[in-house]
């Protein structure tokens, strides 16, 4: 029997790092795009029913010693599927967002900027998470004073039922 629980702790190193690996493949990266003054970029996003959302974006800054140019600046309007309105900001260098998704489709995300004269070119970055990726896990931890472990392992759950959920989907 003693051999049994040996074999078993033996196989624990191999899960753990395999339960690293897995967690460390879900990533989220930025986006970094160019716009016009007078024209509009829009981003669609599909979200699921129920699923956080957070969004970040700011400008990028053309000059490392200036201050912003007031002709950089951008408007936003994050709209529902069913064109509901879930964020607007008018005329600002940067922001963030979270809503909750009560309506399931491809949340859709415009971004523009004032017509100038001369043209300019804003460069903004933007960062869009949704689900799993959402989810503030650093505040999780700090909540239930769990250890590492524990939260890795929380973190995994979650991406095991929303794959889980996205097998559902895609079966429809």
């Amino acid at each position: 029997m003693a051999r049994g629980r040996r074999e078993r702790s033996d196989t624990f190193p191999s899960l753990l790092i395999s339960v690293l690996l897995c967690l460390s493949a879900i990533r989220v990266q930025s986006l970094r795009f160019e716009l016009q003054s007078g024209h509009t970029k829009c981003i669609s996003e599909d979200i699921k029913l129920n699923a956080m959302t957070v969004g970040k974006y700011s400008v990028v800054n053309p000059s490392d010693s200036l201050p912003l140019p007031d002709s950089h600046r951008v408007t936003l309007r994050v709209t529902s599927p069913y064109g509901n309105s879930m964020h607007f900001a008018e005329n600002v260098e940067s922001g963030n967002f979270a809503f909750t998704a009560y309506e399931a489709g491809d949340f859709l995300a415009c971004f523009w900027t004032p017509d100038h004269q001369p043209p300019v070119t804003v460069t903004v970055e933007f960062e869009w998470k949704s689900g799993v990726a959402a989810k503030d896990w650093t505040k999780v931890a700090k909540k239930g004073q769990i250890d590492l472990m524990e939260l890795e392992l929380k973190k995994l759950e979650d991406t095991v039922k929303t794959i889980h959920e996205e097998m559902f989907f895609l079966r429809e």
